[in-house]
């Protein structure tokens, strides 16, 4: 069995694109494991869903297995996050050449940072893409804007980036 991964690259988004065909979820996640863990527990409610993930890796090729969870879990683990959360609004859509695109709009501490992300089914897929023009810089290497990181750390990020 080949090992689920996850091939995205992640862009900062300057300005809101048309998102009347998208369709937004309310999203909200937090971290289990630690800063200084490497591989991190994440637990996400995306409307009716939740779900346990488990991520590790580094770049735009990462190791992801989910599992599904029912409330009542999620919400006795949920206390475990405290102080490792993030909410935006995550926009989905599909952008001209196909490919699906997750728009988040953060809230709280992390508002007005917005990101777009796209996965890919191959690394070379990954690399060959080529942004459309709503798209901003590329933030697929730098750490500071995965997820964990905004979590723990992401209103400092936000103060430096919008003062």
């Amino acid at each position: 069995m080949a090992t689920p991964q996850e091939i995205e690259r992640k862009f900062l988004v300057p300005a809101l694109p048309d998102l009347s065909a998208a369709r937004p979820s309310a999203l909200r996640q937090g971290y289990v494991t630690l800063p200084q863990d490497s591989v991190e527990v994440r637990l996400r409610q995306s409307d009716d869903t939740h779900v346990l993930c488990l991520k590790s890796g580094e770049g735009i090729v990462r190791t992801e297995r989910e599992i599904t969870i029912e409330a009542a879990q999620f919400d006795l683990l949920w206390p475990q996050t405290e102080g490792r959360r993030i909410e935006k609004t995550r926009w989905t859509g599909r952008l001209d050449d196909g490919h699906t695109f997750e728009l988040d709009v953060f809230d709280g501490d992390l508002a007005p940072l917005v990101t777009v992300e796209v996965e890919f089914g191959s690394e070379a897929e990954a690399t060959a893409f080529a942004p459309p023009a709503w798209f901003g810089r590329d933030v697929s290497a730098d750490g500071r804007f995965r997820n964990k990181s905004l979590a723990l750390s992401g209103a400092t990020l936000i103060r430096e980036l919008f003062a």
